[in-house]
């Protein structure tokens, strides 16, 4: 199985790129949010590879990160998702707005995704909600540690809460974005 890839870029597609390891082209299906954040042809490139092996095909899935790679295995294990579904998820969806889309039970952010219908994306979230990683608990992390950094600049608890809250309610989800937003409430008080 290949697990991953890392050699020259020498084709960069919409759907597909082919990365030269060798002398080998690897033809490679990858999601559209990829593309931007690949280097420029004949530039050395690394990815996150999913084989996938049918009778008639061998298929390599492409990814930039582990997270999206284990999104994309945990999609097209579920009944009905195949990898061209599981690939338009992850072009349509970033990883933090699906686990969002699933814990919050948002059908409707779901069936923006071309070709899921909101039978799917109920199944979706039904079979989905036990099986990712919480995003609840990535805000706790998260949300501890901007909170700790605040009191340590000297703002009252309660008060870093009310405006840690306000930041988080804008959908910023790294400390570094948290905190800015959140000094901007404190020192507007």
């Amino acid at each position: 199985m290949i697990a991953s890839l890392r050699g020259k870029l020498i084709s960069k597609r919409p759907d597909s790129l082919i990365i030269d390891v060798n002398g080998v082209g690897y033809g490679v299906l990858v999601p559209l949010t990829l593309l931007s954040s690949l280097p420029e042809l004949n530039n050395d490139v690394f990815i996150y590879v999913y084989t996938h092996v049918r009778e008639d095909a061998l298929l390599l899935y492409g990814f930039g990160s582990e997270n999206e790679k284990r999104i994309f295995t945990t999609l097209i294990g579920i009944s009905g998702v195949g990898p061209k579904l599981a690939l338009s998820i992850l072009s349509t969806v970033s990883p933090d707005n699906f686990y969002n889309a699933i814990n919050s039970e948002d059908v409707d952010s779901l069936c923006m995704v071309p070709g899921l219908g909101k039978k799917t994306a109920n199944r979706l979230i039904l079979e989905l909600k036990d099986k990712l990683p919480s995003i609840k608990e990535k805000r706790d992390v998260v949300y501890d540690d901007t909170l700790s950094a605040l009191v340590n600049l000297g703002y009252k608890k309660i008060t870093a809460q009310d405006a840690l809250e306000k930041a988080y309610a804008k959908g910023l989800r790294d400390i570094e974005s948290l905190l800015r937003e959140s000094l901007k409430y404190l020192t507007k008080e």
